[in-house]
C-alpha cells in the first residue's frame, strides 16, 4: 500500500497562487464573495500560510502553501463523534459528507487550520456549472470539507493500472496543485517508494514539517530556502 505524500520546495515557490486556483476549479469549491469572506466564511482546500520571521526592521515574510497535511496520526479523526472524518484504505484523511453533522470538532482538532465549515449553500453561476468536475461532489451547507489530495484521480489511476495489469508507477497519480505549479515547486507520490522523487526530497537535509512536536506526523513536507540547511521548527 502506498503512503501518499507531498513535498513543497520553498526555494522554488513564488506564492503566485496558481495552486490555490487549480485546487478550487478541480474540486468544485465555490467562491464566497467579499461579504462572506469578511465574516471569515471563505473556503480554501489549498491556502497560503504567511509566516513572519525576524524583528523590525529585518523582517521577512515566508509564504507556505497549505493543503490538508494528511497526518499519519490525525487528531481530527479522534474527535469526530460520528466518524465522518476517518483514514481510508489509502491512508488519506477522508470526509463522509453524508455522515457529517457539522459539529466542527474536527475543525477545532486540526492544529493546521486545514478544515473549513461550509456555511452556505454552494452557489455557481450558470456559466460556471458547465465546468464543474463530475468526479467530485458539490458539498452541501453544514458540512466540513478539506483537501483530499485529489483522491478522485487515484480512482482513475488505479483502474487504469489494473486494466493494464501493472502497479501504479511513480508519476501516475498527480494532484491539481502539482500539475499547475509554474515553478514546479510541488512533488507528490509514494513516500515509501525509495526511488520516487517525493521520497528523495522528504529525506533531504532541507526537509521539515510543521508543528512536528505535536506527533501528528504530517505527510506534507517543506524544503527550506537555499541559504538555510537542516531542520528547523515552526
Amino acid at each position: 500500500m502506498a503512503r501518499w505524500g507531498m513535498v513543497i520546495d520553498l526555494d522554488k515557490c513564488t506564492a503566485c497562487g496558481a495552486c490555490m486556483a487549480a485546487c478550487r476549479e478541480e474540486n468544485n469549491i465555490p467562491a464566497s464573495g467579499p461579504e462572506l469572506a469578511g465574516d471569515g466564511r471563505s473556503i480554501f482546500w489549498m491556502d497560503m500560510l504567511t509566516i513572519t520571521e525576524g524583528e523590525y526592521p529585518n523582517i521577512k515574510k515566508r509564504m507556505l502553501p497549505r493543503p490538508c497535511f494528511q497526518c499519519e496520526n490525525p487528531p481530527c479523526t479522534k474527535v469526530c463523534p460520528v466518524g465522518a472524518t476517518y483514514k481510508n484504505e489509502d491512508g488519506l484523511v477522508a470526509q463522509i459528507y453524508a455522515r457529517c453533522i457539522g459539529c466542527r470538532y474536527c475543525v477545532n482538532g486540526c492544529p493546521y487550520n486545514a478544515k473549513y465549515f461550509n456555511w452556505y449553500p454552494p452557489r455557481f453561476r450558470d456559466e460556471e456549472k458547465r465546468y464543474l468536475n463530475p468526479d467530485v461532489s458539490v458539498r452541501p451547507k453544514g458540512v466540513v470539507e478539506k483537501c483530499s489530495f485529489c483522491a478522485h484521480r487515484l480512482v482513475r489511476v488505479r483502474e487504469k493500472a489494473a486494466a493494464e495489469n501493472r502497479e501504479i508507477a511513480d508519476g501516475d497519480f498527480t494532484t491539481a496543485c502539482q500539475d499547475t505549479c509554474p515553478a514546479k515547486a510541488i512533488a507528490f507520490g509514494d513516500l515509501d517508494n525509495p526511488y520516487s522523487e517525493v521520497s528523495r526530497l522528504a529525506h533531504s537535509v532541507r526537509a521539515f514539517t510543521l508543528l512536528e512536536d505535536l506527533g501528528t506526523r504530517p505527510k506534507v513536507f517543506y524544503l527550506t530556502e537555499g541559504e538555510k540547511h537542516g531542520r528547523f521548527k515552526i
